[in-house]
């Protein structure tokens, strides 16, 4: 059972913010992008299931995503967003976890122009109503952020914790020592976990090669192990740079060397297991394609 443990939706006349979209770099990929749309990449790939994670600091997107999950029994989970900064926190939690497919919450860290966000009162307090009822949380950081990580996981020993895209390294630079010390840090503790997605768009968009990823691949087996390693295609932010079957034949590719079982992890085992996802009860993706 192959797992994608970080893809998108997004539908343009919805009420969301979606400027992010509108910049000449991004028009590529400024368009609706669909669980019938991700189900034809999933199939070429051989991907049989999904988790679908927030790009909106709103809760209708929450329910928005639920009800795809609804019509799309392949769509594993919901990462989605609450105000962790409000007293309404622990109430606007309560409503999505009563869904067996709202499995995480994520806020868009990388964002806020105060680089000490993560280890605010305010958060924390959040963070700890999260921990509380067991709900992972999704670390979408720049590497600047990664100092912080150590604090979150020493004061949340039990909160599940999954660093987004390496913390998104300067790999077009090729800039690996600074990075790779803080994201060592981090890897120390171990609720805290690591999505091997989204190095496509931090390499050259244009001319990068599987060997361009190879090093922060490695680092990232190197200090949080197989276990702690899960896939996510970042699709369609993916298509920026390539394909969703050239994602997954890439990383395939620099696996190649890890044993079945430790690339068993990596595609599925990791992510099913922190999210706590729910078997499938339909056919998956890629085996609908065979009938």
């Amino acid at each position: 059972m192959i797992i994608d443990s970080h893809q998108h939706f997004w539908k343009l006349d919805l009420p969301f913010d979606y400027d992010w979209l509108k910049s000449a770099e991004h028009a590529p990929i400024h368009h609706d992008y669909l669980p019938e749309d991700l189900l034809v990449e999933m199939r070429r790939a051989g991907v049989d299931r999904a988790v679908f994670v927030q790009t909106q600091h709103n809760l209708e997107e929450n329910r928005w995503a639920l009800e795809l999950a609804e019509r799309n029994p392949w769509i594993a989970g919901i990462v989605g967003w609450v105000d962790l900064t409000s007293d309404q926190c622990e109430a606007q939690l309560a409503e999505f976890t009563s869904h067996r497919r709202f499995v995480g919450i994520r806020h868009i860290t990388q964002d806020e122009p105060d680089d000490d966000f993560l280890i605010s009162a305010p958060v924390l307090r959040g963070l700890r109503v999260l921990e509380k009822h067991a709900v992972p949380f999704d670390l979408l950081l720049h590497t600047r952020h990664l100092r912080h990580v150590p604090t979150l996981a020493t004061q949340l020993p039990t909160l599940p914790m999954v660093i987004d895209h390496l913390a998104k390294p300067h790999i077009r630079a090729r800039q690996l020592d600074a990075w790779s010390q803080d994201f060592r840090r981090a890897a120390e503790h171990p609720n805290v976990y690591c999505k091997l997605s989204g190095m496509v768009t931090e390499a050259d968009w244009y001319a990068w090669k599987p060997a361009d990823l190879k090093p922060y691949v490695d680092t990232a087996l190197d200090c949080f192990g197989p276990e702690r390693c899960m896939f996510g295609s970042d699709w369609p932010v993916c298509e920026l740079a390539a394909s969703y079957r050239d994602v997954v034949e890439t990383l395939r590719g620099l696996l190649a060397g890890l044993s079945a079982s430790e690339q068993a992890s990596i595609f599925g085992r990791t992510a099913k297991q922190f999210y706590q996802l729910s078997p499938a009860a339909e056919p998956s993706a890629a085996s609908a394609a065979e009938r």
